[in-house]
């Protein structure tokens, strides 16, 4: 493997435990039916979803957050207190300050850790996966605690058929730690964002361009716009741009790559990337049926699928994937050490 340079005295980082949340609340095709104009059919053909989980009344992201982390941990044996950093990708904070990682911080008990918080759309969690990996092969730290959560009920109109039927709610985490002896853990990555296609998908109002006015709320520019077409097209390209570049810089074919876990966005880009780098869908983990586009949850929730499904043993060549508003686009390579 020709992969991208590392010091031959650097620290190897892998995915040491995972754990996973979605709220119990089920928002299901045949419920949407009731809400707007769609079927079950149509929103099957179109995006592969079945239903979605919503998160209740008076919680945040940072409560399904601090649950997925509060399972990753227990898992690891880990307390909370050996945590040294949290990463928190999402879009969906509780409020705009403080960050959804000091809340978890303090949800779980962290007492000591430092964190922040990722804004990549759906590749967040694979862009706060690779700011905790380099922490830890810096040498800076050995527990570092990643996370993908988001909130997407809070900014969908369930008017709007193009976007409602999408968007779901849950989150993911990961454990990052130093290599044992003879693993080979985190491989490599690509990332890449695209201003230019801002306007495409973002969610309007609310930052200090166009702060929240009641003209801003009856024009509903508090929720998620998106230009479904020109979405669809960056994502498949750029997610296969991008995993392609990862495999072929480090020697790799996907025909060698034993799991693809992509951001469950749309079922129908998850199968254009599949083909395009040659893999068969018995090697995809897709769970978008059951819980829709989480955005910076999914590939975390992936993860956890792909374990309970028996999809994923140790040493497998693990490749993820995901394209978000921004836009943004993120792919990484690993070995699967647990």
């Amino acid at each position: 493997m020709t992969q991208a340079f590392r010091s031959p005295h650097a620290t190897r980082a892998k995915i040491s435990s995972v754990g996973t949340y979605v709220p119990p609340k089920v928002l299901t095709n045949a419920d949407l039916e009731k809400m707007v104009e769609t079927n079950d059919q149509w929103i099957t053909e179109r995006t592969g979803i079945k239903e979605r989980h919503i998160l209740a009344d008076g919680l945040g992201t940072s409560d399904m957050a601090a649950e997925a982390a509060k399972k990753c941990l227990a898992a690891r044996g880990v307390e909370a207190t050996e945590v040294e950093a949290i990463i928190v990708g999402t879009v969906t904070p509780d409020m705009m300050f403080p960050s959804t990682a000091c809340l978890v911080q303090d949800k779980i008990g962290a007492k000591g850790a430092w964190g922040f918080d990722v804004s990549a759309g759906c590749s967040g969690f694979v862009f706060a996966l690779q700011a905790g990996v380099k922490l830890v092969e810096s040498g800076a730290h050995k527990k570092v605690l990643v996370i993908g959560a988001d909130a997407n009920s809070r900014m969908v109109d369930y008017t709007d058929r193009t976007t409602c039927i999408l968007f779901g709610d849950g989150a993911g985490a990961v454990l990052i730690e130093p290599c044992d002896e003879g693993e080979v853990g985190m491989i490599d990555f690509v990332h890449e964002v695209d201003g230019s296609g801002g306007p495409a998908l973002n969610l309007w109002a609310g930052g200090s361009l166009h702060p929240a006015t009641h003209e801003t709320i009856d024009a509903g520019r508090h929720y998620i716009h998106q230009d479904g077409q020109t979405v669809y097209k960056f994502a498949v390209r750029k997610m296969a741009e991008a995993t392609t570049k990862v495999l072929e810089r480090n020697g790799v074919e996907g025909k060698d790559v034993d799991v693809f876990i992509p951001h469950q966005a749309n079922l129908r880009i998850i199968n254009a990337t599949a083909d395009r780098l040659g893999m068969g869908p018995e090697r995809v983990i897709i769970n978008i049926d059951r819980y829709g586009n989480t955005s910076a949850g999914t590939i975390p929730l992936a993860i956890g699928t792909a374990l309970e499904e028996g999809k994923l043993k140790k040493g497998d060549l693990v490749l993820i994937a995901a394209a978000g508003a921004g836009f943004t686009v993120g792919a990484a390579l690993f070995r699967w050490e647990i």
